[in-house]
């Protein structure tokens, strides 16, 4: 059986605050964190090359480009579904 959008959102709202019930969210975002910097760092450096110092500046800027693309891409998604709102319904 397919579930919809918004019992795929609810089950997934149980799982996090099941989940947020038995874990400490700080340590899982340090985790997650240190993660993503070291995935910044092999893309910028995959040969391990550069200096450390050189290597944590480019890996900034790439985890900086990263986060303005998912703000972007958030931007779009917010206007694309204020204009949906603003048609008119039965509107074909």
């Amino acid at each position: 059986m397919a579930l919809t959008p918004q019992q795929r959102r609810l089950r997934a709202e149980i799982a996090a605050h099941a989940r947020w019930s038995r874990e400490d969210p700080t340590a899982t975002a340090i985790r997650a964190q240190a993660g993503l910097l070291a995935k910044f760092e092999r893309e910028v450096d995959p040969d391990g090359t550069l200096t450390p110092a050189e290597r944590a500046r480019r890996a900034e800027h790439a985890r900086r480009a990263h986060m303005k693309r998912l703000a972007l891409r958030s931007a779009q998604a917010r206007a694309r579904r204020a204009e949906e709102a603003a048609e008119p319904q039965g509107a074909a």
